[in-house]
C-alpha cells in the first residue's frame, strides 16, 4: 500500500510521526489532488517582497527574493481540535501541493540555510498553509526610449504547470493587498510608484491554466544621471564657446579647445553606453542629448575653421592683390571678347562682299563661344561677391549670441518632450 510505504520511509529515517499526523496520513494519497464538491481546488496566493536585488537593463530582468504563501483546503486533512498544526518543512513531501511555477523565470532557487525555508501549517478544517522563500531572476521587457527618464512596468506571473482550470483555480487572498513589502523597499536607481494584482488564464495548446499576475511600476531616479552625464556634457558645450572670445590669430589655442572638447565628448558618449544593451534598436533620450551636445561642440570647431578661412582670404593687405587679380582676369576676358568680336566683324564684311554676286542667305546666329564667355564672367563675379565677407571678425560676434541661445532653446524642447509628453 502507498500509505504504508510512506510511513515506512519515515521510520527508515528514524522519525516518529505524532499520532494526529499518523491518523491524517492513513489512507492519504499525495498524488491525487483534493476534491471539493467535484470542482477545482481553489488556491489562494499572497506575496511578501523581501528585496529586489538587481534590475538589469542589459539582460532586461530583475532579481527578487520573495515569500510565496499558498492556501487551499484538503478535506482529507480535517481533524478535531481548535489549534493548527505547524509541521517540519520536510514533511511537505507527504502532502499534495499545487504545482505552481514562476512564468518568465530565468533561474530560481529555494533557500536552504540552515534548513529548507519551507513552512507547512494545517488547520482543523483542513486548510493548508504552504510558504516558501525563493530568490528568482525574472525577465522584464523594458522600453528604454526615454532612458533615463523612463518608467518600467515589470510583472511576476504565477501559473499552474500541470493542472488546468478544471482542476485548480488561483486567486489573490486580499486583492491588491495580497502583496506587501514594496512600501518599505529601497532601490538604488528606482522608486516603486504603483503596484496592483490581476488574475487571468494562460492559454496553451494543452488547455487553459490559471494565472495570477503581480504588476509593479518602477520610476528611475534621474539625479544620478544629471550629475554623471547631463551636467558634464553641458559644461563641455559651454567650454567650446570660450573659443569665440579668443583672437582668431591664436590658432593653437582655439584648435586645442575645439579638439579637446570633441574628444572629451566622444569619451563621455562611449562611457554612457557601457551600462546599456549594445545590440538594440532604441534611440534613448540620453543618446539624443549627447548627440545634441556633440553637434554644438563640433559646430564651434567648424565655426572657427570658417572664420579663419575668411580672415586669410580677406585681410586688408590682400585686398589690393585680390583686386589686381580680378582686374587682370577682367582684362584677359575683355581682350578675348574684343578679339572674338573683331574676327566676327571681319567675317561679316567678307560675307557682305560675297553677298553682292550671290543670292541672299539666312543670317547666322550669334557666336556661341562669345555668349559662354560673357556668362562665365558674370557667374564668377557673383560667386566672388557671395564669398566676400566685409569683416570676418563679426562671425565670432554673431556666434557668441547664436550658439548659447540655440542651445537653451534646444534644451527647452528636449526637457519638455521627455518629461511631459
Amino acid at each position: 500500500m502507498l500509505e504504508n510505504s510512506l510511513l515506512s520511509a519515515e521510520v527508515k529515517e528514524g522519525e516518529i510521526l505524532p499520532p494526529t499526523i499518523q491518523k491524517l496520513m492513513k489512507g492519504y494519497n499525495k498524488y491525487l489532488r483534493p476534491f471539493f464538491d467535484n470542482g477545482p481546488v481553489t488556491v489562494g496566493m499572497s506575496l511578501d517582497i523581501a528585496s529586489i536585488d538587481t534590475i538589469s537593463e542589459i539582460n532586461m530582468d530583475y532579481t527578487a527574493t520573495i515569500f510565496l504563501r499558498q492556501r487551499w483546503t484538503d478535506e482529507r486533512l480535517v481533524f478535531e481540535g481548535n489549534k493548527s498544526l505547524s509541521l517540519d518543512g520536510r514533511l511537505v513531501e507527504l502532502l499534495w501541493v499545487p504545482d505552481t511555477f514562476i512564468v518568465d523565470s530565468k533561474k530560481s532557487f529555494l533557500h536552504d540555510i540552515t534548513v529548507e525555508n519551507r513552512l507547512i501549517r494545517i488547520f482543523p478544517n483542513g486548510t493548508v498553509l504552504y510558504a516558501l522563500r525563493i530568490t528568482t531572476t525574472v525577465a522584464c521587457n523594458m522600453d528604454l526610449t526615454k532612458y533615463p527618464m523612463d518608467k518600467q512596468t515589470c510583472t511576476l506571473q504565477l501559473e499552474s504547470w500541470g493542472y488546468n482550470i478544471n482542476d485548480v483555480m488561483f486567486y489573490w487572498t486580499r486583492g491588491n493587498e495580497s502583496v506587501s513589502g514594496l512600501d518599505t523597499l529601497r532601490l538604488a536607481q528606482y522608486t516603486v510608484e504603483d503596484h496592483y494584482t490581476s488574475a487571468s488564464e494562460a492559454i496553451y495548446e494543452t488547455g487553459h491554466y490559471p494565472k495570477l499576475i503581480f504588476h509593479f511600476e518602477l520610476k528611475r531616479s534621474i539625479l544620478y544621471f544629471i550629475l554623471e552625464t547631463y551636467v558634464p556634457s553641458s559644461l563641455l558645450v559651454v567650454l567650446s564657446w570660450v573659443s569665440f572670445w579668443i583672437s582668431q590669430s591664436s590658432v593653437p589655442a582655439r584648435i586645442c579647445i575645439g579638439v579637446t572638447t570633441v574628444l572629451t565628448m566622444t569619451t563621455l558618449m562611449m562611457g554612457a553606453r557601457t551600462s546599456l544593451p549594445n545590440a538594440n534598436c532604441f534611440i534613448k533620450a540620453i543618446d539624443v542629448y549627447l548627440g545634441i551636445c556633440f553637434s554644438f561642440i563640433f559646430g564651434a570647431l567648424i565655426e572657427y575653421a570658417v572664420a579663419h578661412f575668411c580672415t586669410l582670404n580677406h585681410p586688408d593687405a590682400n585686398i589690393v592683390m585680390y583686386g589686381h587679380q580680378m582686374g587682370g582676369f577682367d582684362e584677359e576676358m575683355n581682350g578675348m571678347v574684343t578679339t572674338i568680336a573683331a574676327e566676327n566683324n571681319r567675317a561679316k564684311r567678307r560675307k557682305e562682299k560675297a553677298a553682292v554676286d550671290e543670292p541672299e542667305a539666312p543670317e547666322e546666329p550669334p557666336n556661341r563661344c562669345l555668349m559662354v564667355l560673357v556668362l562665365l564672367r558674370k557667374v564668377l563675379r557673383k560667386a566672388a561677391n557671395c564669398c566676400h565677407v566685409e569683416n570676418p571678425h563679426l562671425i565670432d560676434n554673431y556666434s557668441r549670441m547664436t550658439f548659447p541661445l540655440s542651445f537653451v532653446f534646444v534644451n527647452l524642447l528636449y526637457w519638455t518632450y521627455y518629461l511631459y509628453l
